[in-house]
């Protein structure tokens, strides 16, 4: 699934090794690609629904994000739309407990989807 919201910050485009991350016994998967918002800024929403940033200090370097019964890796790339029309998509692979995922997917969504300009 793809959401497409304005915006663009410079600096991000760059790919990433994309791993999956851990999953606990009876966790699911599912990956999600969110247009116009940055990783700096996904992994900033990550951690105020909860998460604690894994592998750095900065939400902009930041590629896994852990909270409570979910974890989340984020990787971000530089897409064309249309034309010479690009935008910054992050790919986000959400594993965690069904229950938590259920509730944290929409909540992010929500401020992704206002995010961008």
């Amino acid at each position: 699934m793809t959401d497409a919201d304005g915006g663009d910050e410079q600096g991000e485009g760059r790919v990433t090794d994309h791993v999956e991350p851990p999953a606990e016994p009876g966790w699911v998967r599912e990956q999600r690609a969110y247009r116009g918002i940055s990783r700096r800024l996904a992994a900033h929403y990550l951690r105020n629904l909860g998460g604690t940033l894994v592998d750095a200090d900065d939400p902009a370097d930041a590629t896994r994000v852990d909270g409570d019964g979910w974890r989340v890796t984020l990787r971000s790339e530089t897409v064309n739309v249309a034309g010479s029309i690009s935008l910054t998509e992050v790919t986000m692979s959400f594993a965690g407990d069904p229950e938590a995922l259920a509730d944290l997917i929409p909540r992010f969504k929500r401020k992704a989807m206002r995010a961008g300009g």
